[in-house]
């Protein structure tokens, strides 16, 4: 018994010991708005970023934070408008129509890599990837321009805008604070990765 008490006391310890290492203006930043009613994280991102791709296939900080989120608590990953001139604003609806599906892992590389190699021209292009990856001709047609999709797409939009989301890849934590990239441990990419993902932990104990 004495054992199992000195393991709890230690595990509340290093948990208090997180959250109170952060420092307000370093890892992170206050915003000036209510918290969420709900614990959540979400990224905003844009298929047409160069780092928003390195922070997922070459840091895996999405993965990695979502893999230490508590349970009821997961990664929101919401696409901006902001870059691709029109088609970013396509990609954002295409993100939404995968989001609806369940089918973000299917066609989120494939997406990120035509986008980078600029070979989106239309939604048709984006339609023919998203058949190319498992997504039937009826689903992609069918849910579109569907109200869940829309609703989806809207969401994603209004989200940058309550933010004031400038540029990607941003996380926001409990709708309370965003992480502040610069003030957290360059001296290698583990390091790095390691001081985002204790970040967002760290504030959702806040």
């Amino acid at each position: 018994m004495k054992k199992l008490v000195f393991t709890l006391t230690s595990l509340l310890f290093a948990v208090s010991v997180q959250a109170t290492n952060l420092t307000e203006g370093k890892q992170y930043v206050t915003l000036n708005q209510a918290p969420a009613q709900q614990a959540e994280v979400i990224e905003f991102f844009s298929f047409y970023c160069p780092h928003c791709y390195s922070f997922e296939y070459e840091y895996h900080i999405p993965t990695k934070v979502a893999q230490q989120l508590p349970e009821g608590v997961a990664l929101q990953q919401y696409h901006v408008n902001f870059l691709g001139g029109e088609m970013g604003k396509n990609l954002t609806r295409a993100w939404a129509l995968a989001m609806a599906m369940g089918a973000q892992d299917k066609v989120k590389e494939p997406l990120f890599l035509a986008a980078q190699r600029n070979q989106l021209r239309s939604m048709d292009d984006i339609r023919q990837l998203f058949l190319r990856n498992g997504i039937s001709a009826e689903q992609f047609d069918g849910g579109i321009n569907s109200f869940a999709v829309t609703a989806l797409t809207n969401k994603q939009v209004k989200a940058a805008e309550h933010f004031n989301v400038r540029g990607v890849p941003d996380f926001y934590v409990n709708g309370r604070y965003r992480v502040n990239p610069e003030g957290l441990n360059n001296d290698s990419h583990g390091a790095f990765v390691t001081d985002y993902v204790e970040t967002v932990k760290g504030l959702l104990q806040k």
